[in-house]
């Protein structure tokens, strides 16, 4: 989004860049409103960052400050069972990053957020149970329910020694920060242009929901409520979240291997 920035006004010092110089390369990108307001976000993350470390003059605002934001349509996408079959083929030939490729199966596999996932240690992993224990996440804590494909894959994950995450990063204790190269990767050989590593949380929502076990499951699972105190023992036999997740891991896994008989029934949007 950078990019636009500097080819508008690359000559431009930093300090000497103004809000109206940010406004009207805002408005010159109204065709594009989704990527003119990442533009603005950009820039003001970039000012933000010379600010507090002392890049910038005392005092000197931030040019993309208070300038109004387009509407944005809504950019959710749902996998089809023929999409997730392909993604489950580009999953299985790859050869190079096999961490990245079991955290990708993880994220469509439990619904989770890509930061719950990469930041996950192993001492919040609960085997038995079949949960993820989340001390903190955007809704606080919260119990990630993990299905018998979802297990299967994290007991597969080699340990790092000296690392508590079960996606260790380059630095030493350190978790993973992102899989911007492998899914860009992954995404291409599949033939998913435009698909966002979010949109399978939206995928695995939308298996649910068109499955018919009730929004109520679906955003417990997805953990858009806070959980209340007794919520980590939902793992039981006959509990109904435990029964959604096995649906939607059963569901997701047979798509993504092809197994004859599979069929993904997403919920459509309302026209």
């Amino acid at each position: 989004m950078l990019g636009r920035v500097r080819a508008a006004h690359g000559c431009v010092k930093a300090a000497a860049l103004t809000r109206s110089q940010v406004a009207v390369l805002h408005r010159s990108m109204s065709a594009t409103p989704y990527a003119a307001n990442r533009m603005l976000a950009a820039v003001s993350s970039l000012y933000g960052w010379a600010r507090d470390h002392e890049l910038l003059p005392e005092g000197h605002g931030n040019p993309a400050a208070r300038l109004t934001r387009f509407k944005e349509r809504s950019r959710e996408r749902f996998l089809t069972g023929e999409e997730l079959a392909r993604l489950g083929d580009a999953l299985a030939a790859a050869t190079i990053d096999t961490c990245a490729i079991a955290a990708i199966r993880l994220l469509i596999l439990t619904g989770a957020r890509l930061r719950e996932i990469l930041h996950t240690k192993w001492g919040e992993v609960d085997f038995e149970r079949g949960i993820i224990f989340l001390p903190d996440s955007k809704t606080g804590k919260k119990p990630v329910f993990l299905n018998a494909a979802a297990l299967a894959v994290l007991a597969d994950i080699p340990r790092l020694e000296g690392n508590p995450h079960v996606f260790p990063g380059r630095k030493d204790g350190q978790p993973r920060d992102g899989l911007d190269r492998p899914w860009s990767a992954i995404r291409k050989v599949a033939g998913l242009d435009g698909l966002r590593i979010h949109d399978l949380r939206h995928s695995f929502a939308s298996i649910g929901a068109g499955g018919g076990l009730g929004l109520p499951i679906i955003g417990k699972l997805l953990g858009h409520t806070q959980a209340a105190t007794t919520s980590r023992y939902a793992h039981l036999a006959n509990d109904p979240v435990r029964q959604a997740v096995e649906t939607i891991g059963a569901t997701i896994s047979a798509a993504m291997n092809r197994t004859p008989g599979a069929e993904v029934t997403p919920l459509k949007r309302a026209k």
